[in-house]
């Protein structure tokens, strides 16, 4: 393609916008398509004892992708396989318990027809995915799903665009068609992210990260309020829990009291912590996520917070803490 100027006065936003109109309306007609066959396509994958296998060549294989990407992160197992390289030996990955979905937009797509025959033979249910319900592969599925739209968004009509993009949300309706007959949960879905700031914050929880044994700042009702400051500077977490030998709790003092004392004029030279601490205080269970933690000490602009059963101080949690583990 050799270069040309651009034209005078040609309108970049226009033009995107007219993609967003066109696939807007193509998206529209979609909704005829989510019927019995979808339906049944969704129970067939719900109750799969194997894995959902997806196929696709060029654009189609793109999607099909992140279908199966999408599948596997809310709870339908599932993987893909490029038709090329099934037909050379991947096809051994896919088992008689396991179902495959299979995309083109045309229904005609070579490589994948290939593969058919081997399906059947295998008795692996098969889904198909195209814009003609009159295609081979729609003739060969045990399920056909259409996803025709009017046009492409492509002015050439040769780019596929609506198309891919109506095949990618029909691949979304079926990922959460099942994640909600399953009753998937934000845990589930935490479960396969553990690398990601998402499973941080669905699966950290307060024990894991608080601090234990001698790294707990404390000390008893009868000490000073020179002492308490003093382990306070010893442990830097900005505050002291005021317990008995047993580790009960009896209350809290932080920075923000100190500050406190000073407004009021006291002597902390003769002050007891007993007269300044807060009694009680706040405090969550060791089994609490981290990221409800986090909520807590938001909505009550506070830094650190004790981790005790009932009375018995197990440990404190600060804001620092969350923030080295990505909760924050």
């Amino acid at each position: 393609m050799s270069q040309i100027d651009l034209q005078p006065g040609f309108d970049f936003q226009q033009a995107g916008k007219d993609v967003l109109k066109i696939e807007r309306e193509g998206l529209a007609q979609l909704d005829q398509y989510i019927n019995h066959d979808f339906a049944q396509a969704c129970e067939k994958m719900f109750y799969c004892s194997g894995k959902v296998v997806v196929m696709g060549m060029g654009k189609s294989g793109h999607i099909g992708r992140k279908m199966a990407a999408t599948f596997a992160s809310t709870g339908t197992p599932s993987f893909f396989v490029h038709p090329g390289e099934a037909a050379h030996g991947d096809l051994g990955m896919v088992s008689p318990q396991d179902v495959v979905i299979a995309l083109s937009n045309s229904g005609e797509s070579n490589e994948i027809l290939a593969l058919i025959p081997v399906l059947k033979r295998l008795k692996v249910s098969l889904i198909c995915m195209t814009s003609r319900p009159e295609s081979s592969m729609a003739r060969a599925a045990d399920i056909h799903l259409c996803v025709k739209v009017p046009k492409e968004a492509c002015p050439l009509g040769l780019a596929p665009t609506s198309s891919t993009t109506a095949a990618l949300v029909m691949g979304d309706a079926l990922a959460v068609a099942l994640l909600k007959a399953r009753g998937f949960t934000a845990e589930d879905f935490a479960l396969s992210h553990p690398g990601g700031a998402l499973g941080r914050k669905l699966l950290l929880r307060v024990n894991d990260i608080m601090h234990i044994g001698d790294e707990i700042p404390h000390v008893r009702k009868t000490a000073s309020l020179r002492d308490a400051l003093l382990e306070i500077t010893r442990k830097n977490l900005g505050m002291t829990v005021i317990c008995d030998d047993l580790m009960k709790i009896e209350g809290i003092f932080t920075d923000g009291d100190l500050r406190r004392v000073f407004d009021m004029g006291g002597d902390v030279r003769n002050m007891g912590i007993a007269d300044v601490m807060t009694p009680g205080g706040i405090r969550v269970r060791p089994n609490t996520l981290a990221v409800d933690a986090l909520n807590l000490m938001q909505s009550r602009h506070i830094t650190s917070v004790m981790v005790a059963d009932g009375d018995q101080l197990l440990g404190v949690l600060h804001m620092h803490d969350l923030l080295r583990a990505g909760v924050v």
